[in-house]
């Protein structure tokens, strides 16, 4: 299990820090999307928790690209990380922080980490040659490389010889340390896939990497050789403790890391494993800090079955796909149908027809058509019912108590595809009870009271399930839960404003009886296709 549900401990979980030699895309949104529904999951819990996103501004990439623009550095970095922080609007996301690598008290971070490495003896000058991506901002073994000298990664990228002068971090020291890692605590990295391809890695043999650059002017000088900059990468995987920091408060590494460190989650995709895996990890062991619990890599997203890219012409624009289809759509499809960790492909006509089956009929017709029952026959208020009556066996009541532990188990191994399953199993067995109990016949036949439990039961149902599926559709549950009569707090980072715990309201039986309701109106309306997302 990656999280654990004691409600004593805080959580906190970071997506990468984005690099912004260009616009976001959707692989920036996917790892975006589920971190914000296992942070909503975790205050829904009452857990104190903390959702850091931000941007790695530094690097010779991130020079170019600005060169490119004819911009400088910071102005094109400005008008990127605007772009990230519009497309998070877009999606309703809630990070508590959000950290750009440019910022003065980054920087201040990064030499303090520095300065314990250094210390330990762990960084010496040397000399490098080999074969370097600057796409990756990376050095690559020759063993890694395509035909035609061409990056694994990148796959239509040259690499380029170097051959220079740098400051390296002795990763070779940790190579023992990090077997012991992977071997006492084998949940560190995840899925089971990221881990045999780590394992795979440092078995090799660890080399040591250079953590400096010469001719790279944009990034954080080397604070013992102002001649070097620091490494993209040093620098950028530091800005996860920057963040950490209380606005108001002095930027040192002890203030950083005093209240949510070490890290519960680190979300990235698997291009940049290695990183966060093997180097992270042994750059904290020489730090003497903590080490984060679970380094956790998603896979890549495809098109129509094919890599998406601009060559190809295929390339998803996340921010027209939000302001056709809505936000709470384009969540529930690529956290629900790509099973997080294992590549994934965005069909835009699955997209539609899934999201409208599960959301638009299933769930909201269901709340649509009970609502209207409930006008006409219960004086728009939720049916008056006995204690015994509330609380009695129904088919929907023994689904709905096993629910929560299913759904929870979950979202804490980001098995959000199983945690939307296991409520569309309560979902669609209350359309079935209310086909079956044809309750319009039942007050036709006088049988009010039963009814009214008939009626009582879907409700209670509908509302149950928009309360587990919160975190992945927050606009959504939030208008059911408002029809259902209960006040909603916009301000708050939980779904509701209310004193009633989450046991409590992920457990049946929740539904004040003569709670005033809403009028009824479509709370997810249908989508319709239109092929015109790509850019």
């Amino acid at each position: 299990m990656i999280l654990s549900s004691e409600r004593t401990e805080t959580f906190s979980i970071t997506t990468p820090l984005f690099y912004v030699n260009d616009l976001p895309h959707i692989g920036s949104a996917y790892p975006t999307m589920a971190a914000d529904a296992l942070a909503r999951f975790n205050r829904l819990r009452g857990k104190p928790v903390l959702f850091v996103t931000g941007t790695d501004e530094h690097g010779q990439k991130i020079q170019q690209a600005a060169e490119g623009r004819g911009r400088s550095p910071q102005s094109h970095c400005d008008e990127m990380v605007a772009g990230f922080e519009l497309l998070w609007q877009k999606l309703n996301i809630q990070h508590d922080r959000f950290i750009r690598t440019t910022t003065p008290r980054h920087e201040a971070i990064v030499r303090a980490f520095f300065q314990r490495v250094w210390e330990r003896g762990d960084i010496y000058s040397g000399h490098q040659k080999g074969w370097y991506c600057v796409s990756c901002e990376e050095f690559k073994e020759e063993r890694e490389l395509l035909v035609g000298n061409r990056c694994p990664i990148h796959t239509n990228k040259e690499v380029e010889w170097r051959d220079e002068q740098n400051y390296f971090f002795r990763l070779s020291n940790y190579q023992q340390s990090l077997e012991i890692l992977y071997q006492e605590r084998p949940e560190f990295i995840q899925p089971e896939a990221r881990r045999n391809e780590v394992l795979s890695f440092v078995k090799q043999g660890l080399r040591d990497f250079s953590i400096s650059r010469v001719n790279v002017k944009w990034g954080i000088p080397m604070p013992v050789d102002p001649n070097h900059t620091l490494y993209v990468w040093f620098d950028a995987l530091v800005g996860y403790m920057t963040a950490l920091l209380d606005p108001d408060t002095e930027p040192t590494l002890e203030n950083a890391i005093a209240r949510w460190w070490p890290i519960n989650v680190h979300l990235i995709g698997k291009d940049i494993l290695r990183f966060h895996a093997v180097y992270w990890p042994a750059m904290l062991m020489s730090a003497g800090l903590p080490l984060p619990s679970c380094i956790f890599g998603h896979g890549f997203l495809t098109k129509d079955g094919l890599k998406m890219g601009k060559s190809m012409g295929n390339t998803l624009d996340p921010i027209g796909l939000v302001q056709h289809y809505g936000a709470d759509a384009v969540r529930y499809y690529f956290l629900k149908e790509i099973e997080f960790g294992g590549d994934g492909d965005f069909n835009e006509s699955r997209f539609v027809n899934v999201v409208n089956a599960n959301l638009a009929n299933d769930l909201g017709n269901l709340l649509n058509r009970t609502l209207k029952m409930v006008h006409k026959y219960c004086g728009a208020r939720v049916p008056v019912l006995a204690e015994q009556d509330v609380v009695a066996e129904t088919p929907l009541k023994a689904i709905a108590s096993t629910l929560e532990a299913k759904v929870s188990q979950a979202y804490d191994v980001m098995a959000f595809g199983e945690a939307c399953e296991a409520v569309l199993v309560l979902v669609r067995a209350g359309n079935k009870y209310i086909d079956e109990q044809a309750p319009w016949s039942l007050f036709k036949q006088q049988e009010k009271t039963l009814a009214e439990q008939v009626l009582y039961s879907v409700l209670e149902s509908v509302r149950l399930a928009a309360y587990l599926l919160s975190p992945i559709i927050p606009d959504t549950s939030t208008a059911i839960y408002q029809q259902l009569g209960f006040l909603v707090n916009f301000n708050d980072k939980t779904l509701i404003n209310a004193s009633i715990s989450y046991t409590t309201h992920s457990s049946w039986g929740v539904l004040p009886a003569n709670q005033p309701i809403g009028d009824p109106q479509p709370v997810f309306r249908r989508l319709e296709l239109l092929e015109t997302v790509s850019s």
